[in-house]
């Protein structure tokens, strides 16, 4: 039988290297490749004892020579330690408050004030008070469409915070928004009594709102029994 040819056969003083083989002499290269190029000090986990020796503050082992704790970090059990730990300091971090993101600012910057004219009404059959707002925005940006917005007296920093009052807001880019200091009553959103409209040709904004008055409904309620009688 011939001896010689035969895989994994050894003849003299050769032979054919298994895989695994060539896999653990490889690693052990890669291990004393480590062990000499390693510097310990900045190691946060090494620290060395009144005796001497060095220990390990991860894995509390103890290591008579650097050499020897560089070996210990490469191996299975300080690798898992150290991976576990920064998992756990993923997970930490993660439950810490986040930084305030700071949105950029506005590159456009405000032209003004629009032009706008307030009319007090009076509806003569029922006597509650309205107001109609005309805000112009001749320049306002394409396809902005003004917006508004109640305010309560306690939302504003401008004035003394009164109950008797709130406020209307009128705001588009890229003007300044507009408040007007109106009753804190109720407004009135019943068919004739609101309405808002944009004329994009003439670029006005137009609103419209009555107030209910308890004291006009209290005499309506008066009259009616009034009248029963």
């Amino acid at each position: 039988m011939d001896m010689q040819n035969r895989p994994g056969a050894k003849t003299g003083s050769g032979g054919m290297a298994s895989i695994s083989d060539a896999k653990i002499e490889r690693n052990e290269r890669l291990r004393r490749l480590h062990i000499e190029t390693a510097d310990v000090s900045n190691d946060p986990y090494i620290m060395r004892n009144h005796l001497g020796s060095f220990e390990c503050r991860l894995c509390l082992t103890l290591h008579t020579n650097e050499a020897s704790y560089l070996a210990h970090t490469t191996g299975k059990k300080h690798q898992t330690n150290l991976h576990r730990r920064q998992l756990r300091e993923q997970k930490d971090n993660a439950n810490l408050p986040q930084p305030k993101i700071r949105l950029p600012k506005r590159q456009n910057p405000k032209i003004g004030r629009p032009g706008y004219r307030v009319i007090k009404q009076k509806d003569p059959e029922t006597g509650q008070k309205s107001l109609l707002f005309d805000i112009e925005y001749p320049e306002i940006e394409p396809k902005v469409q003004p917006r508004y917005r109640i305010m309560s007296a306690y939302e504003q920093k401008v004035e003394q915070a009164d109950d008797k009052y709130q406020y209307l807001l009128f705001a588009a880019e890229p003007y300044e928004t507009v408040a007007f200091k109106v009753p804190n009553m109720e407004i009135d959103y019943s068919d004739g009594k609101y309405f808002e409209t944009w004329d994009k040709d003439k670029r006005k904004f137009t609103l419209q709102v009555f107030f209910k008055d308890k004291r006009i409904n209290s005499r309506k309620v008066e009259s009616a029994v009034a009248a029963q009688k």
